[in-house]
């Protein structure tokens, strides 16, 4: 297949550096958004420090990281500070804000009961009866509360100013002859009741316990308000879409820590290499969901009328790698400024080739050869070896939505005993979630919205704020508790156990989006079959079972042999069934929850 010489311009559009994609960002303000999605980069790429990082492709998962301590730092802080809140409050009200958790227990209550394994009608009947009797048993002590604190505010001094009168005309009544008057009194209780200023000062002392009671729920939605307020200008500053592109601004890069520059280091290192370190379970652990996986073997038949010549697989790989690098080049649209004005993601597709290496038998995480000299000759080895542990692969990436849809395509070739063996594994990483996509709208909505629905928003939540932030606390004190005592940092090196662009996956694509992904594989392996018939027909091979098998796109469909047999896709194919069983089955789109 020749490609035109007149599609070598315009130039290929240069991608997004990972740390700068709208995709990496998103996955940043994720870790504000959800903790679960936190907890597990940190875990992943912080605590297990023994593990591999994933290849991040699209992304930057040093960046994530960076945002989810100091998401975490920033959650541990604002937790402290609203028990720190209690904890001050329980003394200077005298116990009385304690009557506090009985009703916010009650209503923690009825939601863990409504979603209890319970009878629909059971679980709503008695999730309805905790509900509200927690919110009139609050609403009667907060009533008793305002009643109580102005009862002591108000009629406490009242009743310090009628005392002294009282006694004075007590005392002249009595004529002074009873022991209530001159030195006597003055010395106990003149002092307090003279001016009527330090009696005063003594109700309002007691009235103290009442007014701080009232106010600790008004003073904790300040808080809750002010940490939610935190996430939006984060989205306003260093998360902007302006200002995220500049990683050395960015605070969370410049976090002091021995630890996280060094993982952060280590990670930078790993992700984006051509090596890619595995564990036997996950191979392709980071490339997303497998898509239509499969495989084809066909015979080397010389042709009878050419003389054949030596066929390896980096002769093949050669034959495939112009093709698929020509995708590239937009087709003629008449003027050079309109084919420079094509946006298809094709434009920016990448290749490269890599080495899956087991982590297996290495003594630590920095022994693995990510230097250039030790990859090269990792790979001169592994593309004609053929072996089962180390694998090579040609590996074709398009990046679509911004980094949201990465489509990406392994291909393998081996000959071996006069049979040419044809290995090609798509992976779809999928949409991030929607709340991540969401991520600048919720901003947004907080930012611009007025100060009375902040406020509502703030003391519908001030409840449950005690119980998020023990719980915080506890995840953070388990972390640093694992960090002290798993050891991990003595273990010997795993693969990697999760990716965290697939932790932050949806698993659902628009029609668009599925449409787009279509659109790249088929185009894709359409080149990478025409490489692969060439390469045969040059080097003296007959190519009819190889085209028999694999239909042009362009006549119908792709034919393509699974572990269960040939399979056709399109219309009016003819297809040798193959009865030989055994592999596993090609693996389409994985659906997922948003969670």
């Amino acid at each position: 297949m020749n490609v035109p010489a007149q599609l070598t311009k315009p130039a290929p559009l240069e991608p997004v550096p990972p740390g700068a994609s709208e995709a990496t960002r998103l996955l940043c303000a994720g870790t504000y958004l959800d903790e679960g999605f936190r907890d597990a980069v940190i875990d992943e790429l912080y605590v297990h420090e023994e593990r591999f990082a994933a290849p991040s492709l699209g992304i930057d998962a040093a960046r994530v990281l960076a945002h989810a301590l100091h998401a975490r730092r920033l959650e541990l802080g604002w937790a402290a500070a609203i028990l720190g809140l209690w904890i001050v409050a329980i003394p200077l009200s005298g116990g009385l804000v304690t009557f506090y958790v009985l009703p916010v227990v009650l209503i923690g209550l009825s939601r863990l009961v409504r979603r209890a394994p319970l009878p629909q009608w059971l679980a709503r009947s008695a999730s309805f009866a905790l509900r509200w009797y927690g919110r009139l048993s609050l609403l009667f002590f907060l009533v008793g509360m305002v009643a109580a604190a102005f009862a002591v505010s108000l009629w406490t001094p009242s009743i310090g100013r009628l005392i002294p009168g009282l006694l004075s005309l007590f005392q002249s009544d009595s004529g002074g002859s009873d022991g209530w008057s001159g030195s006597s009194y003055e010395s106990s209780y003149g002092s307090s009741y003279d001016s009527g200023s330090d009696y005063g000062a003594s109700s309002a002392l007691l009235a103290v316990p009442f007014w701080v009671t009232l106010l600790l729920p008004v003073a904790l939605a300040v808080l809750v308000g002010l940490q939610r307020g935190q996430f939006a200008r984060a989205l306003a500053r260093e998360l902007s879409k302006e200002r995220f592109p500049d990683v050395m601004s960015d605070p969370a890069e410049r976090a002091e820590g021995v630890r996280f520059r060094r993982l952060r280091d280590r990670v930078r290192i790993e992700q984006h290499g051509p090596l890619v370190m595995y564990r036997a379970a996950n191979p392709f652990c980071g490339a997303g969901y497998p898509y239509k996986t499969w495989s084809l073997s066909v015979e080397l038949v010389p042709h009878p009328d050419r003389e054949t010549e030596p066929l390896d697989n980096a002769a093949i790989l050669a034959r495939i790698v112009p093709l698929v690098e020509a995708l590239r080049v937009p087709s003629p649209h008449g003027s050079p400024q309109a084919a420079a004005a094509v946006r298809d993601r094709l434009r920016a597709l990448e290749i490269d080739e890599c080495v899956f290496l087991p982590v297996e038998g290495l003594p630590d995480r920095a022994a693995a050869p990510y230097g250039p000299e030790a990859f090269a000759q990792h790979r001169a080895a592994a593309v004609e070896e053929g072996g089962e542990t180390r694998r090579h692969f040609l590996r074709i990436r398009v990046g679509g939505w911004n980094e949201g849809i990465v489509t990406t395509v392994f291909v393998r070739v081996h000959t071996q005993g006069g049979m040419l063996m044809l290995e090609v594994a798509p992976h779809v990483l999928w949409p991030l979630r929607q709340l991540f996509q969401d991520a600048d709208r919720l901003a947004h909505q907080y930012r611009h919205h007025h100060h009375f629905g902040k406020a509502v928003w703030a003391l519908v939540q001030t409840p449950r704020s005690a119980g998020n932030a023990l719980l915080t606390l506890a995840r953070g004190l388990r972390s640093a508790w694992r960090l002290a005592t798993a050891g991990h940092g003595a273990a010997l090196p795993e693969g990697p156990g999760v990716s965290v662009r697939e932790l932050g996956s949806y698993g659902e694509a628009s029609l668009f989006q599925d449409m787009d992904v279509a659109r790249y594989l088929k185009t894709v392996q359409q080149r990478v079959t025409a490489g692969v018939t060439t390469a045969l027909r040059e080097a003296g091979y007959q190519t009819d079972e190889f085209e028999q098998r694999i239909v042009h796109v362009a006549e119908g469909g792709v034919y393509v042999e699974s572990a269960q047999g040939a399979v056709g896709i399109g219309d009016n194919n003819t297809i040798t069934q193959n009865t030989t069983t055994g592999g596993t089955a090609p693996k389409g789109r994985k659906k997922s929850g948003n969670g």
